[in-house]
């Protein structure tokens, strides 16, 4: 948990400092074809850049303009995550570590809404003339711990119920 929190804080930090705010904003012309707005970091040409946007909903920015509420439903997991542990299953290594990177990533984007009143999103990749939604290191690390319950809960269905 900490050291997706730590990394996802710190990449962050570093992107707040480094690009302006809005720096990778996309938009479509007629034509569909992509076109590029405002800049940023080119790492991959034509397939991942590093941009700073900005996010006031969840992910592909479904309920956007209601960060305060996702702030509070945000809260309320971590608490009901740490008040259910053990009939989550918690007690094996496989379910922490999944757990710790879901809880990691919950508090780094729950800390930006409290911040900055949205999430940083940076990570943004490219396929053709399909832009998958910027995304950050919080994101990552709830969906891979999400992912991984998921498999556990598969493999083990008598112990998650």
């Amino acid at each position: 948990m900490v050291s997706v929190f730590v990394a996802d804080q710190a990449t962050k930090l570093w992107i707040v400092h480094e690009l302006p705010f809005g720096t990778g904003a996309w938009h479509f012309a007629e034509s569909y074809q992509i076109g590029w707005r405002h800049g940023g970091l080119e790492v991959i040409p034509g397939f991942f850049y590093i941009t700073h946007v900005g996010n006031t909903g969840a992910a592909w920015s479904m309920f956007s303009g209601r960060s305060g509420w996702l702030a509070l439903l945000a809260a309320a997991t971590l608490l009901a995550i740490y008040f259910w542990r053990r009939s989550l299953g918690l007690q094996e290594r496989f379910v922490q570590v999944g757990f710790g990177l879901l809880c990691g990533g919950i508090l780094g984007n729950l800390v930006d809404r409290l911040q900055y009143g949205h999430v940083i999103d940076f990570l943004d990749f490219h396929f053709g003339t399909y832009v998958y939604p910027t995304f950050n290191v919080a994101d990552s690390g709830i969906c891979i711990g999400v992912g991984l319950y998921l498999i556990h809960s598969l493999r083990h269905p008598s112990e998650t119920s």
